[in-house]
């Protein structure tokens, strides 16, 4: 069945739904049984189309190991799948164990949404427990020794009193580097 107008013979078509034959300008072809439709027929419901299934998928989950497996829509069955799974040698039976959050007393189980690693130690932890302090990290609580060594908090008190002009200390005498007089968090 040809399409358009008289003018333009072969702008749009027509509906290829038997109570339909709307002429469409804008049709659409269905990609299951590869005829034409207009809107109001385009989906695989409206015109029962007999290859609706030609791209669906179905995951089926294996009772014995819990792995899912998919199925294409190509005719097969779900228990021919899960038998070919379990023929296959893929299929443990003891299940597998998910991984938890390493640090003590959490039971977060790490997923790929809800993990999250450290950047000084590499630990892999749950996001609750992302931060160096609250994992106790390694690396991370050897640092502000170190800080605390090197007299930062000297040069913090110093650049300070430089900048208001003033010094630090009582009576105009530095304190001595064990007992600043500004604590620094």
């Amino acid at each position: 069945m040809a399409g358009g107008t008289e003018a333009f013979p072969e702008l749009g078509r027509h509906c290829q739904h038997s109570d339909c034959h709307q002429l469409d300008f804008l049709p659409f072809k269905c990609d299951g049984c590869h005829k034409v439709f207009c809107l109001e027929h385009r989906s695989y419901k409206s015109h029962e189309c007999p290859k609706s299934d030609h791209k669906s998928r179905k995951v089926v989950v294996c009772e014995i190991c819990s792995t899912s497996i998919e199925i294409r829509g190509e005719g097969e069955e779900e228990k021919m799948v899960l038998e070919r799974h379990e023929k296959s040698g893929d299929c443990v039976p003891r299940k597998k164990k998910k991984p938890t959050c390493p640090v003590r007393r959490c039971k977060q189980i790490l997923t790929f949404s809800n993990a999250s690693v450290c950047k000084t130690c590499q630990l892999k932890v749950c996001l609750k427990h992302r931060f160096p302090s609250d994992h106790a990290c390694k690396q991370a609580s050897t640092v502000p020794a170190q800080a605390a060594r090197s007299g930062w908090n000297e040069k913090f008190l110093a650049a300070f009193a430089s900048r208001n002009g003033k010094d630090c200390a009582k009576n105009g005498q530095r304190s001595s580097p064990t007992t600043p007089s500004v604590k620094a968090y």
